[in-house]
């Protein structure tokens, strides 16, 4: 049993976790990742004392772990100013609700498939050429499994493009997702998304800036509905066979390209090309 509190002004751990709704286990965590330390610890017996000043924190990281954040994104949120939170906090949920959309989308996909009772499932994607000219673009690369793959794409295309913008710089027309690995729901593999953007910007912690050459994609147009795994792997195919008939070579990673204002898109919108760099 948490001790007695007999400082003034402070209060046990026991009488913090009770008005934060915090267990003592996680409040005992928060110290040792410094996300929430103790206003004191008694050099003796290591007994640990809060302030009612660290309340309000500490009754907003319960609601955050409650959404399911990572402690990470806890700290991250909470580290600058109310509105910083809020934008990082809004980006965070963007991601979490595009996942919830990719495992609904999963779940369907899944859903259909054992009911067709044997019976093949039709779809045919026709696969085109086109020409891509030599692009600036800035680009965060990250290692993701399945699960992870929508959630920090999408935060990581946001941060770039809060940089972009907070530079003077402007996001310029579609934006895409190369996968340099092979991503499953048990494997990481690196991801590195690309915004094209107008202006001049340096490179910052885990932003790159870097010249997409100018390259051959076959490609083909998958509607958003259509836009999620394991779906989307049906058009992966169709390219992959379309480039095997025509006799060319693949010549880099393949890639997803988002349509500008594709966040807008909903079913049988067309909402991005599945492209692979090809060669003769």
């Amino acid at each position: 049993m948490a001790p007695r509190d007999t400082r003034h002004g402070t209060l046990t751990i026991g009488q913090f976790a009770r008005r934060t709704g915090l267990s003592q286990k996680a409040l005992r965590l928060y110290d040792l990742s410094g996300l929430l330390p103790p206003a004191d610890v008694d050099p003796v017996n290591g007994y640990r004392r809060y302030t009612a000043d660290q309340l309000e924190r500490a009754r907003r990281i319960s609601l955050l772990r409650q959404l399911g954040m990572p402690l990470a994104t806890v700290a991250e949120v909470l580290a600058g100013t109310d509105d910083e939170a809020v934008s990082r906090l809004d980006r965070w949920w963007l991601g979490q609700e595009a996942s919830m959309r990719a495992k609904r989308g999963t779940f369907e996909f899944l859903r259909t498939e054992l009911t067709r009772f044997g019976e093949p499932a039709v779809t045919t994607y026709p696969v085109s050429l086109r020409e891509v000219a030599e692009t600036k673009v800035a680009t965060i690369q990250r290692d993701v499994d399945q699960q992870a793959l929508v959630a920090t794409m999408i935060n990581s295309q946001s941060e770039i493009i809060r940089h972009l913008q907070t530079n003077g710089a402007e996001p310029a027309g579609e934006s895409w997702w190369i996968f340099h690995g092979v991503v499953t729901p048990d494997s990481e593999a690196p991801v590195e998304v690309c915004v094209p953007f107008t202006g001049t910007v340096d490179p910052a912690g885990p932003i790159t800036i870097r010249v997409e050459p100018a390259h051959t994609e076959a490609f083909c147009t998958v509607t958003r509905d259509e836009c999620i795994y394991p779906r989307i792997m049906v058009a992966y195919d169709a390219v992959a066979a379309w480039v095997r008939q025509a006799g060319l070579t693949e010549v880099g990673s393949p890639r997803e390209v988002y349509f500008a204002g594709c966040e807008t898109a909903t079913g049988d919108d067309p909402y991005a090309h599945v492209a692979q760099p090809v060669a003769a």
